[in-house]
């Protein structure tokens, strides 16, 4: 057999990701570029997980070191993940349940990593998206608005509309009157006699008796629509704050973002069709590494790992039973001694209030046990 060259540690790391043992991996000829690229494929994956994360958390927080910090904090717990993966997976000797769990989780975790991924790709049309979603959350926010505030102020201009009319229509009758006395008075109407005559006076005394008792309204109903336009106008400035508030807390977070590129798609085929095969792409980079890991075949340092297993199997196992045969042999030489040392300690025992039979056992637990 060739000896095999000791390995870089560029390969070691890799061997590293892929949780492969060093020790037995080095004198496996075939399987060492095997699991080289196993660790090829979880540093991709691991490179991936970091960037995604990473951008995600840019879209959460102010800092953009705490957002690097969080990636590769996060990036590192995938990584574990990836290598608790590939490292229960055994060829030969899977379980249905045990492969599902493991395929479910892996698809969860790239699915997930994949969304901060497409909405860096999609950056600029997400943004304009998010232009117009915010417009027509602000129309929704109004309509609410106009639905919370409508009753009061319907009631507040039926009272305004009502003096008004009110007031409008006295007008006309003192407008009325007064047409009428002075067509009276110049005989352009009316009896057509011109001058102060009696019919003219009358109708004098009723047009003023009108304008008397307009004026006396207009002064009584005058503060009630003064207090009604305060009100109104009042309404119109809370419902202004409450716009600019809303205005402030709209935003271009990470779900925010989401939803844009959720309506995206919904509204675009050209969107959509590029959209799933991106998570398709995106998705198969997360699950390459346990796929690897079922597609390669399996090569002699799969039947090391078996034999190494086996092998310190049998030894915990041999060892437990001499081990166990030994205590036995032990105890049996002592029992006799031990015996007699019991017998000797009744013997010397003399019961009294301050040695009492449970002193005795404590004495003798001290020195047999």
């Amino acid at each position: 057999m060739v000896a095999q060259a000791s390995p870089s540690r560029r390969t070691r790391f890799l061997w590293w990701l892929s949780t492969a043992d060093e020790q037995l991996l080095t004198d496996c000829a075939v399987d060492r570029g095997r699991y080289a690229i196993i660790g090829m494929l979880v540093l991709g994956t691991w490179t991936f997980a970091t960037l995604a994360w990473a951008y995600f958390f840019s879209t959460v927080v102010a800092s953009m070191y705490t957002a690097i910090l969080l990636g590769l904090l996060m990036g590192w717990i995938i990584l574990q993940i990836d290598r608790a993966l590939i490292k229960g997976m055994r060829k030969g000797k899977q379980k249905f349940l045990p492969l599902l769990f493991r395929g479910l989780l892996a698809v969860s975790i790239g699915l997930f990593m994949a969304q901060p991924a497409l909405v860096f790709l999609f950056d600029k049309e997400i943004s304009l998206q998010i232009s117009l979603d915010n417009e027509v959350r602000k129309k929704e926010k109004r309509n609410r608005q106009d639905s919370v505030y409508g009753k009061d102020r319907s009631a507040v201009l039926l009272r305004k509309q009502a003096a008004e009319t009110e007031l409008k229509n006295r007008y006309a009758e003192v407008n009325k009157a007064r047409e009428a006395f002075i067509q009276e008075a110049d005989g352009t109407g009316g009896s057509k006699k011109p001058g102060l005559k009696t019919i003219a006076q009358a109708k004098q005394s009723a047009y003023l008796q009108l304008d008397q008792e307009y004026k006396k309204r207009s002064a009584e109903l005058a503060p009630e629509i003064a207090r009604a336009d305060s009100i109104l106008k009042a309404m119109d400035t809370q419902i202004q704050q409450e716009q600019q508030t809303f205005a402030t807390l709209l935003n271009n977070g990470f779900i925010t973002r989401i939803e844009a590129l959720n309506h995206l798609i919904a509204n675009s085929n050209a969107v959509a069709f590029r959209y799933y095969l991106l998570v398709a792409i995106l998705l198969l980079i997360e699950l390459m590494p346990v796929l690897a890991k079922l597609l390669l075949p399996t090569g002699t340092y799969e039947l090391k790992v078996e034999l190494q297993e086996e092998l310190e199997a049998i030894t915990q196992r041999t060892a437990y039973e001499q081990d166990t045969e030994i205590v036995r042999h032990f105890f049996a030489e002592a029992s006799a001694k031990r015996k007699n040392s019991i017998q000797e300690e009744i013997r010397e025992w003399a019961p009294t209030a301050e040695n009492p039979f449970s002193a005795l056992w404590e004495k003798v637990k001290r020195r047999l046990l």
